[in-house]
């Protein structure tokens, strides 16, 4: 019982970094990640973890991280990199990165990428708009089962049942 004890209170091991490496690396928390960008390393287990761990502290790390993601092909990645996009988070407000983020989304088979690329068409926000396609975008979505778009056919695509007015101010046709 006492050599469990002094293993559970034993202080971690050293980390040593050379020409060699790194011995004893962080393997949790922002560090690892950091680690991992600047490794290169881009991976299912990093894309998501990763954005989760950053998505409310360090807009600037996770901008960095989910773009790579993102580019990688991991749509999960390109839905957040249009909230970063939409929302200024770690970068200015960018409605026209927002919307072709959704569009790849959509495009790769993502249902919430169709559903936001269906809004962004509807409302001609960051993209031409072309209300018809739009909705095109959301039935597909809701055929997939996402509940929120089965929620705006179900209101007759009134776009205030899913988005309030809060953020109408940005959501006028651009062009």
């Amino acid at each position: 019982m006492l050599v469990i004890a002094g293993v559970c209170h034993a202080d971690p091991a050293e980390k040593i970094e050379d020409e060699f490496g790194i011995l004893n690396p962080e393997d949790t928390g922002i560090a690892m990640l950091q680690r991992k960008i600047e490794m290169g390393v881009i991976d299912s287990v990093t894309c998501s973890l990763g954005i989760n761990a950053t998505k409310n502290t360090d807009h600037e790390l996770s901008r960095t991280l989910t773009t790579r993601c993102a580019e990688a092909g991991y749509t999960k990645a390109m839905t957040w990199m249009s909230q970063l996009e939409n929302n200024a988070m770690g970068g200015d407000y960018n409605p026209d990165a927002s919307a072709e983020w959704d569009r790849r989304a959509a495009e790769a088979g993502d249902p919430v990428g169709k559903f936001n690329h269906g809004l962004n068409l509807m409302r001609g926000h960051g993209t031409a708009q072309d209300e018809a396609l739009g909705r095109r975008y959301v039935d597909d979505a809701a055929s997939e089962g996402l509940a929120i778009a089965k929620r705006l056919q179900g209101a007759d695509y009134d776009l205030d049942e899913v988005t309030p007015d809060a953020d109408n101010w940005k959501y006028g046709p651009l062009f």
